[in-house]
């Protein structure tokens, strides 16, 4: 059965909704929010509007405090975007600009390319990445669903060349900088 919101007489004035505002101008990113930005082909930038949602850089604290869903933002150079990993909740992709290469499957063979305002959303647990796949720098929409979308899983063959990068996990998930190995 569908329900309906309840007509409420709650208000805020606008000093009160800037705590629900983030504004781009002022979002500090992240080039390290996950173990796989060291590795060559990988390199991006995060900036986490709504909730912390996957990310492992315990440094990162956006503005607005998640409910039931995280959003966040990519940049990527042409060529550049997030290795094959999976998430407990759906994520969910647009396209702000430029193209993008969406794979998935257990050896990310499956691939489509999406274009700006184009949406695809990723089923639980499902194996999954994404690369720029234009010419230019490019903005994407990121959102995982959940209060508490847990942590990303990596291949153990992606971890291995994290750690020869010198990014690990602590055991609460959060990335933890080391020297290179290789």
């Amino acid at each position: 059965m569908t329900q309906t919101a309840a007509v409420s007489d709650i208000d805020y004035t606008l000093a009160e909704m800037e705590g629900h505002i983030a504004r781009f101008k002022d979002q500090k990113s992240s080039d390290q929010a996950f173990i796989d930005t060291r590795i060559p082909g990988h390199e991006r930038e995060i900036f986490s509007l709504i909730g912390n949602g996957v990310q492992e850089d315990a440094s990162l604290q956006p503005k607005i405090p998640a409910q039931d869903f995280h959003l966040a933002m990519i940049r990527a150079e042409p060529g550049k975007g997030a290795a094959l990993h999976s998430h407990l909740t759906q994520e969910v992709f647009m396209p702000l600009s430029g193209r993008w290469a969406i794979f998935w499957g257990p050896e990310g063979a499956q691939e489509v390319i999406l274009e700006p305002y184009d949406v695809i959303s990723l089923p639980v647990l499902v194996m999954r990445g994404f690369r720029n796949a234009g010419t230019q720098t490019a903005m994407m929409l990121a959102v995982v669903g959940g209060h508490d979308p847990g942590r990303v899983g990596w291949p153990a063959s992606m971890q291995a060349s994290a750690r020869a990068a010198g990014l690990t996990l602590d055991e609460a998930g959060n990335l933890v900088v080391a020297e290179p190995t290789a």
